[in-house]
C-alpha cells in the first residue's frame, strides 16, 4: 500500500515537508472554517524551500496539533462543501492519515470517510450498484493505495449483507432506526487493526459509497412523500399543519413547508450524513401523515376542527394519534460520529433562521 511514512520512522526530510507544505493550506482553511484555535507554524508561513530538519519537526507538530483538535464531523462537512481541496490533495489527507500510528477510533473513522469521499468524486454519477465490484473501488484507490491484493477474508461478506439489509428499507426512518447503521457500525469496530489492510480499506469504502447511495435515494423518497403528502393537504383546504415534532411550530404553512423540502433536496446533495436535518426530515414526514389522517378523518365529520394543525395539537395534548406516530430517538452527540451516525455534532440546522 503507497502511503507516506510511519510518524516513528525518519523519513526523507524532503518528502515530509512537500507533504507538510501541501497540507498546509488545507489545514489553515479548516482551522478558519471551523475557529479552531492554534498559532501559525513560522517555517510552513515561510513556505521555505530547503528546510532544515528543525523547521520539519515545526511542520509536524503542528500538522499533528491540528489532527487532535480536528473531528471526523468537521472534516465531512469541510470536504462535502468546498472546493478548496484537489485530488491531488485528498491523496496527500488520505496518506497522511495513513502513514499514522496512533489508531484511534477517530482515526480509523476519518480514514473511512476520506476513503469514501475519495471514491465518491471520482466515480461516474451515473455508475450502476452492481458494476462496484471490488475490483472497480480498488482500482479506484490505486492512486491512494496501490495495488492491493484482491482476495477478501469471509469476514467482510458481513458489509454485504447490511447493503442488502440496506436495500430493503423503505423510508428513511427505517433505515435510520432498524439496527442497519449499527450493524455496519459493529463490523467496523469489529475489524480492529484488520480495518487497515488494504483489502479491508477497499471493501469499506465500497461499502460506504454504496451505503451513501442508499441514502440519497431513501432522502428523495421521503422528501417526495413528503410533497405528494402536502399536496393532498392543500387540496382538502389545509393551510397549517402541527410539526411540533420536527422542531417547526404547531400551525407551520404548508407553503412553507414546500419551500423547505425544495430546499433540503438541494442541501442533502452536500450534507446527506448531517444528523438534525436526518431526524427533523423523518419526523417531517410523520407530521405529514398524520395531518393526512386527520384531513381524512375529519371530511364526514361536522364537529371536526377547520385546521388539521389543530386537531394534531389537540390530539397530542391528550396522548392520541400524534404521539403514538413513529418518533426519532435523539441521542448524544458524539463529536466522533461515525459516517452514517445520526446524531452527530454538527451544528443543528434551526427553521426559522434566516
Amino acid at each position: 500500500m503507497t502511503s507516506s511514512q510511519p510518524e516513528s520512522s525518519a523519513p526523507d526530510l524532503a518528502v515530509v515537508w512537500s507533504s507538510a507544505r501541501r497540507l498546509h493550506p488545507i489545514y489553515s482553511e479548516l482551522a478558519r472554517e471551523f475557529s479552531i484555535e492554534l498559532p501559525a507554524c513560522p517555517a510552513l508561513e515561510a513556505a521555505e524551500e530547503t528546510p532544515g530538519s528543525e523547521s520539519v519537526e515545526q511542520a509536524q507538530q503542528w500538522l499533528k496539533a491540528m489532527d487532535d483538535r480536528l473531528q471526523v464531523h468537521q472534516l465531512r462537512q469541510f470536504l462535502q462543501t468546498t472546493s478548496v481541496i484537489d485530488p491531488a490533495g485528498m491523496v496527500a489527507l488520505i496518506q497522511h492519515f495513513l502513514a499514522k500510528t496512533s489508531r484511534s477510533d477517530a482515526m480509523r473513522d476519518k480514514i473511512d470517510f476520506l476513503l469514501v469521499q475519495y471514491f465518491s468524486q471520482s466515480a461516474p454519477t451515473d455508475l450502476d450498484d452492481n458494476s462496484v465490484d471490488i475490483a472497480y473501488v480498488a482500482q479506484g484507490l490505486e492512486p491512494v493505495l496501490g495495488k492491493a491484493e484482491l482476495k477478501s477474508p469471509l469476514w467482510l461478506n458481513a458489509l454485504d449483507r447490511v447493503v442488502d439489509a440496506a436495500r430493503r428499507c423503505r423510508s428513511l426512518n427505517e433505515l435510520l432506526h432498524g439496527g442497519v447503521l449499527e450493524q455496519g457500525r459493529k463490523a467496523k469496530t469489529q475489524a480492529g487493526d484488520l480495518f487497515y489492510l488494504p483489502i479491508a480499506l477497499i471493501a469499506f469504502t465500497r461499502f460506504g459509497y454504496l451505503m451513501r447511495r442508499v441514502f440519497f435515494r431513501l432522502m428523495l423518497a421521503d422528501l417526495n412523500q413528503i410533497l405528494e403528502g402536502l399536496t393532498k393537504l392543500e387540496e382538502k383546504g389545509v393551510e397549517t399543519i402541527d410539526c411540533r415534532r420536527a422542531q417547526f411550530s404547531a400551525q407551520e404553512p404548508i407553503l412553507r413547508l414546500r419551500m423547505i423540502c425544495q430546499s433540503w433536496k438541494v442541501m442533502f446533495q452536500a450534507e446527506y450524513s448531517s444528523g438534525q436535518p436526518l431526524r427533523m426530515l423523518v419526523d417531517l414526514r410523520a407530521s405529514v401523515e398524520a395531518a393526512l389522517g386527520h384531513a381524512s378523518g375529519s371530511e364526514n365529520d361536522e364537529s371536526a376542527v377547520p385546521s388539521a394543525s389543530a386537531a394534531a395539537a389537540g390530539q397530542s395534548a391528550s396522548g392520541g394519534a400524534v404521539d403514538s406516530a413513529p418518533k426519532v430517538k435523539v441521542t448524544a452527540a458524539n463529536a466522533n460520529a461515525a459516517e452514517f451516525e445520526v446524531a452527530t455534532a454538527a451544528p443543528e440546522w434551526k427553521p426559522n433562521a434566516d
